[in-house]
């Protein structure tokens, strides 16, 4: 076939008008490799600029036109026909006979080439990048890209131009980029005050951030060590409660000088130090950032290889540390949190103490003890069991005021507080994973039963024992393995010394014998008739006016019992599907209303699917409505079935985007503290992250013994005092008695169930008490000693038996 050459001239005035219309680096590559093919009719045209990969020059493809593409990412400087160009400044042109294909292997084509030519692009005398053109037609001479070469020196210019405009602009980007991630950290930081949740965020948001293998967060102990607490990635040289002091290590020497540190090279003599013995990747470079909070050192931040294979660099020192000073202040608030909660802890514990200390009534130390603490401990369940004949026997659970020790579902909870008869030492079992962690094989398959039939994972047992022997045990669990922290075992401890006491105390109480009443009444006897006759007679009319009063004169008859405020009624809220929560719109302690939104989770995914289903409805309705037109009724039944299914997609969208805002299914409170702080908080589907109380109204359980349960009815009125509000009286109806009694104390036990109005939320559950319920007027009599003729009727009936 005949040569060729350019088909039209080129108006370079035009080109560089067309070129200077764009900014970036791509349409710029387009126009020219576009331009360049249309005035070489039968050709296809690629377009390179030179970069680096990898510390090596390549090719970078950037804009194809023609039957050719580019099936490589990047291709070497030097390697097969491109690279020929690398090593002078003309034009290059091969023929198709002198090709093998090799040479161009980087090129997708599916006709024959008949000829390959090369134009370099240069700006300011340096290559930066080559036009290749692939002639299927027919060979190309040299003097056919003579007309090029006006065209080559201005896309060059306009390329490295480009390039330059595209880098600033990354670099400004950049900038922007690291002022987002500051404010992000800040946000999401400041959004816990949990120091458990915060180290991971820590290390988490730093690592990728950074872009590094591992990030380290050493926090300072009190003997100038640091300690490993939390580790993001994978570093073979440190393990997370690894403690570091002075002179022992790269996180020691900065927590003693308090200077960052930053290596670049494996070679140093610290990091080979690090290496070895290591196994694995080494740390080829490593960033150290003391973390400071008003002037002294709280711990240091340590950032291992950068995931790119590069050594860290002054960037990166400045960025960590800019972010280290925000990861201060987060810390120093859950320091502060941390110095809350143990307040707050010793508080409920004298509170507690005081509760069970105030009475000798068995059953409500028993209520105290296993309720009291609730409020600072975060155990799912709390039970004691008493010595009792030679063995054991649960006496109390939490949330449970009427106790069936019997009841099948406290069958694995009976048998872990027998098996723990033979503890003289608190023992804490917890399982993380699949394995129970303990170094007794017995205690271990006890608990796997146990936890794998209640689903909790933590168990923790005091034996209560005093001078005088064992009295019983005391058991808290959850089913969060980690629940208990140290202030909460001091806690516990405490509180299982002032329980034994208290216990012990009550017990013997009940067992002080009954005091005869016979001796009373012979001294009342001697009295009576050692007393002077008008005395005696005052005496006798005095007597007998009290008998009148007792016959005549009307009381109320009231009957009483110990009251506990029953639990209320719970809304455990959660999320229907997986999601981050962003942003929460209650507080703890708010009043919300049925339907209220209680937070809203991120709603992005659902927003973009309900568009994407709006749009496809769109689509399908516009092609039924063109089918219609044109008469073609298949069309349109087909494009009628698509519109009404993305029209139900639409709605399920919809109905998906409307369950992002989470709503409060009943009236109540609030009753999840720092609900704010779970912000940025992953729920998985159906994890419950909010409760809601509705204590509108409570019910109080009051205990009546079995001789005055024939005196109860629904409607009647009662008055409950409890010791929480010693000044207040609440009152209330009977709402129901109890069908059924319980056996406690080898007494029968009924409960009336008072409905009492809590308009300002007094009353919680867990309050103790007494409550009086009126039954009607009856003589004074009768009311005064009903009681003791109920006795001597029922004594005189077993001894008679008429």
């Amino acid at each position: 076939m005949a040569t060729q050459g350019p088909v039209v001239a080129m108006d370079i005035v035009a080109l560089s008008a067309r070129l200077l219309e764009v900014r970036e680096l791509a349409p710029r590559a387009r126009l020219a490799a576009q331009v360049v093919a249309d005035s070489l009719p039968g050709s296809a045209v690629n377009l390179y600029i030179v970069g680096e990969q990898a510390a090596e020059r390549v090719w970078i493809p950037q804009a194809s036109a023609g039957d050719v593409s580019v099936t490589e990412i990047a291709v070497p400087l030097e390697q097969g026909a491109l690279g020929t160009l690398a090593g002078t400044s003309d034009a290059v042109v091969i023929s198709g006979k002198d090709l093998v294909r090799e040479e161009y292997a980087h090129l997708h084509v599916r006709r024959t080439v008949q000829a390959l030519a090369y134009v370099a692009l240069k700006a300011k005398g340096d290559l930066v990048g080559a036009i290749e053109i692939v002639s299927f037609e027919g060979e190309m001479r040299s003097t056919s890209l003579t007309a090029l070469e006006p065209v080559a020196s201005v896309v060059g210019v306009a390329l490295a131009s480009a390039s330059e405009y595209e880098q600033e602009r990354h670099s400004t980007l950049s900038s922007i980029t690291r002022l987002t991630q500051l404010y992000d950290i800040e946000k999401v930081l400041n959004s816990t005050l949990e120091l458990d949740q915060l180290l991971p965020l820590i290390g988490s948001k730093f690592k990728e951030l950074l872009e590094c293998q591992a990030l380290n967060v050493w926090l300072l102990e009190g003997d100038n060590s640091v300690t490993l607490m939390h580790q993001a990635g994978v570093d073979p040289t440190a393990h997370e409660c690894q403690v570091q002091k002075p002179g022992e290590g790269l996180a020691g020497d900065v927590s003693d000088s308090g200077e960052p540190v930053l290596i670049e090279s494996s070679d140093d003599e610290r990091l080979v130090q690090r290496n070895a013995g290591v196994q694995g990747e080494a740390i080829f470079s490593i960033l150290l950032v003391p973390l400071i909070d008003r002037g002294s050192l709280v711990g240091v931040v340590e950032a291992v290889n950068k995931l790119d294979g590069k050594a860290f660099d002054e960037d990166d020192l400045f960025a960590l540390t800019t972010f280290a000073e925000t990861a201060s202040s987060a810390l120093h608030n859950a320091s502060l949190l941390m110095a809350e909660r143990k307040v707050e802890i010793l508080e409920a514990l004298v509170k507690t103490s005081g509760e069970i200390t105030s009475t000798l009534d068995l059953d409500r130390v028993l209520q105290a003890v296993v309720n009291g603490p609730a409020a600072v401990i975060p155990y799912e369940r709390a039970a004691i069991a008493l010595d009792d004949r030679g063995g054991t026997r649960l006496r109390a659970v939490s949330g449970t005021t009427q106790l069936n020790a019997d009841d099948p579902q406290y069958r694995g909870l009976r048998e872990i507080l027998q098996w723990s008869a033979v503890l003289s030492e608190p023992l804490l079992v917890a399982q993380h994973g699949e394995e129970v962690e303990s170094d007794r094989e017995e205690t271990k398959a006890k608990f796997q039963q146990y936890f794998a039939e209640s689903g909790m994972r933590a168990c923790h047992l005091l034996p209560l024992v005093d001078e005088e022997g064992r009295v019983g045990v005391l058991l808290f669990e959850s089913s969060d393995p980690d629940f208990l922290a140290e202030a909460h075992l001091e806690m516990i401890k405490v509180l299982a010394s002032q329980a034994t006491v208290a216990l012990r105390n009550a017990s013997l109480y009940k067992e002080v014998p009954f005091i005869s009443v016979l001796q009373p009444l012979v001294e009342r006897k001697k009295r009576f008739l050692a007393l002077e006759k008008h005395k005696r007679a005052a005496l006798v009319i005095g007597v007998a006016a009290a008998v009148v009063f007792l016959l005549v004169v009307p009381l109320p008859l009231r009957v009483d019992g110990n009251a506990v405020v029953a639990p209320a009624r719970v809304a455990h809220v959660g999320s229907e599907f997986e999601g981050v929560i962003k942003a929460v719109d209650v507080r703890e302690g708010d009043v919300v209303k049925k339907g209220a939104p209680i937070a809203e989770l991120e709603d992005w995914d659902y927003r973009s699917a309900l568009v994407a289903a709006q749009a496809r409805h769109q689509t399908a309705v516009a092609a039924m409505d063109r089918a219609l037109a044109g008469n073609d009724g298949s069309e349109a039944g087909i494009q009628r079935a698509q519109a009404d299914y993305w029209a139900s997609e639409v709605k399920r969208a919809e109905g998906r985007l409307a369950k992002t805002t989470i709503r409060s299914p009943i009236d109540g409170v609030i009753a999840t503290p720092q609900i704010e702080n779970l912000v940025g908080h992953k729920l998985k589907e159906g994890d419950s992250f909010v409760d809601i109380v509705d204590n509108s109204e409570e019910l109080v359980d009051v205990a009546i013994g079995e001789s005055d349960v024939a005196l109860l009815k629904p409607g009647q009125k009662a008055k409950l005092k409890l010791d929480g509000f010693p000044e207040r009286t609440f009152r209330g109806q009977v709402a129901v008695v109890s069908p059924q009694g319980i056996l406690q104390n080898a007494e029968t036990t009924f409960y009336a169930r008072v409905a009492v109005a809590n308009s300002d939320s007094a009353l919680r559950s867990g309050m103790q008490g007494r409550g009086k319920i009126s039954t009607g007027w009856r003589p004074a009599g009768v009311v005064m000693f009903r009681r003791v003729g109920i006795w001597i009727w029922t004594k005189l009936w077993d001894w008679f038996g008429w």
